[in-house]
This record gives structure tokens, C-alpha cells and sequence, in this order.
């Protein structure tokens, strides 16, 4: 039955197709290509406001971005209506398409439900703001990535390894992120230390503070009580003491996602390098082995 169905839609294609409709034909290809230079020309007007007002503005750029991905599909979709609904022999097949083919339906209306759960949840994302384009967010399973393109489908992400993910809206619509970006861009970075129980604590203290402060994107973050209670820039505290080392953990402020990732880079090489000069030991597991035959 379905075969038959597909048979007859190409017979009827090949029939409109070969019979004297030349003129109906150039109709349509006027149409599509009207529809094609239509949605370039707007696609590109959007893009050139996009980048030249937004930030002028002050406008979110994602509103935008939503819109230029969906122009697209509201000009294909009004021309093949009016392809459908102004050219007899269309509007006939498109009667008998529907009227006879109950298992196409059934499967296009399954897509469609889909699609347009995409479609309404791109909308959600759109108004309630979970994330906009340029944001970094990340998932429960460890993706990571930037804010790309919000379309009507799908959520492009570019991860750090320049690859994209593509998510379907309707799926991270119902995730679980973390937005870096989202209210605030300042970031309190936990960095943690692990020194010997022979080492100095207070000196050790003092060289992850003096070495945090002293980076460029390291941020004063007290407030103006605590910065009149003279309280520290950078804390630093005992976070464990483990079998063969006392771990500390330092706080240090950095606006963004990136700088953030940078800092702490950089500070673990600055303070590894003091810790050498000034005796402070990083530990590592000893193990004695005992061999019985000495015994």
C-alpha cells in the first residue's frame, strides 16, 4: 500500500511535469527563486544590524540571532502555501496527499510534534533567557562550550576544542546547565595546594597570596566592610588533611569563564616556583617495601 501510494505521487509529478503547463512551471521557479533571493537579502540585512546596532543598542544579540534563523522558514513556508494554494493541479495533489495517505500522516505528524516542541522551547529559551549567544555554559556530563547560534531546531555550541555541539532545543531546554555568564561574569576560582606536614603553613599561605594578588586578572572583590576590616584579598584556609599532605585552598576572584581558566594556569606555576625557592614541600606517596627473604 505505501508503495503504491509513492508510485502513484511520482506518476502524477511526471504527468504534471511532461504535460503543456510550461507557463504553470515557470510560475514555480519564479516563485522558489524569489523565495531563495528573499531570505539571503533579509539573512543578510539581519546579520548587518546584528553587528552594527546591537551593542549600540544595548539589545541582547540572541533575539536577533533567533529572528535571522527564522526568517528562513517563514519564506519557504508561505511559498510552497501559495505554490499549493494558486496552481490547480498542486492544490489537487496536495487534497489527495492528505486525504490518502493515513500512515504518512500519522508519520509526519509525529515529526512535526517534534519540530514543533524545538520550535517552542527555542521560544522559551528566547524570552525566559537561560543563556544567550556568547555565553559559556556547561552540562552535567562535562560538555563545555560557548553560546554559538540559537536556531529554531537546535542550540549550536562551540566547544574548546573549536568543535560544535549541536543540541536540539527541546533537550537542552529540559538540562540541567551552568552559566558562567548569567547575572554576574565574576567567578570565584578555587585553587588548592597540597604541602608537605614538615612545610611552613603560614608561609605557604602567604606566598599563594602574595603570588594570586600579584596577577593581572586576579579581581579585589571584598566589600567596603571588609576592606575597612582590613580582611584579606585572596583567602586562603586548611581545606584537608590527607595520609601525606596538607591541602589548602585559595579563593581568587576573576571576571569570566576563560580568565578564570587563565589564572589559575599561571598561578599554579608562579607558586610551585616560590614553593621551590623557599623550601615549601609538595608532597608525594611514600611506600616501603619490605622484602620477607630479609627478614
Amino acid at each position: 500500500m505505501f508503495r503504491e501510494f509513492i508510485n502513484n505521487i511520482f506518476n502524477s509529478i511526471l504527468e504534471y511535469f511532461s504535460s503543456e503547463s510550461f507557463d504553470k512551471l515557470v510560475h514555480i521557479v519564479i516563485v522558489i527563486i524569489c523565495a531563495v533571493i528573499l531570505r539571503s537579502i533579509s539573512r543578510k540585512l539581519i546579520t548587518v544590524f546584528i553587528n552594527k546596532y546591537a551593542k549600540r543598542l544595548k539589545v541582547d544579540p540572541t533575539n536577533f540571532s533567533f529572528l535571522k534563523n527564522s526568517v528562513g522558514f517563514i519564506i519557504y513556508a508561505t511559498a510552497i502555501i501559495y505554490i499549493f494554494s494558486n496552481i490547480e493541479e498542486f492544490r489537487r495533489f496536495g487534497a489527495s496527499l492528505f486525504a490518502g495517505a493515513g500512515v504518512i500522516a500519522i508519520v509526519i505528524g509525529f515529526a512535526s510534534q517534534k519540530a514543533f516542541a524545538n520550535i517552542i522551547s527555542g521560544i522559551f529559551i528566547l524570552i525566559f533567557k537561560p543563556f544567550k549567544v556568547t555565553d559559556i555554559i556547561e552540562f552535567k556530563d562535562g560538555q563545555k562550550g560557548k553560546v554559538e547560534e540559537i536556531t529554531l531546531w537546535h542550540t549550536i555550541i562551540k566547544d574548546y576544542e573549536n568543535r560544535r555541539i549541536i543540541i536540539p532545543n527541546s533537550v537542552i531546554n529540559d538540562a540541567t546547565i551552568i552559566n558562567s555568564d548569567i547575572q554576574d561574569s565574576l567567578i570565584r576560582k578555587h585553587i588548592i595546594f597540597s604541602i608537605s606536614y614538615d612545610s611552613d603553613i603560614d608561609k605557604a599561605i602567604k606566598i599563594i597570596q602574595e603570588e594570586t594578588i600579584k596577577h593581572p586578572l586576579s579581581i579585589d572583590n571584598r566589600t567596603e566592610s571588609e576592606k575597612a576590616m582590613n580582611e584579606d584579598i585572596v583567602v586562603v584556609r586548611v581545606y584537608a588533611l590527607n595520609d601525606f599532605s596538607v591541602d589548602l585552598k585559595a579563593y581568587v576572584w576573576s571576571k569570566g569563564n576563560d580568565n578564570s581558566f587563565f589564572m589559575k594556569c599561571d598561578v599554579l606555576k608562579s607558586i610551585k616556583q616560590r614553593f621551590d625557592k623557599e623550601g615549601i614541600e609538595i608532597p608525594f606517596p611514600y611506600r616501603t617495601i619490605v622484602n620477607k627473604n630479609d627478614l
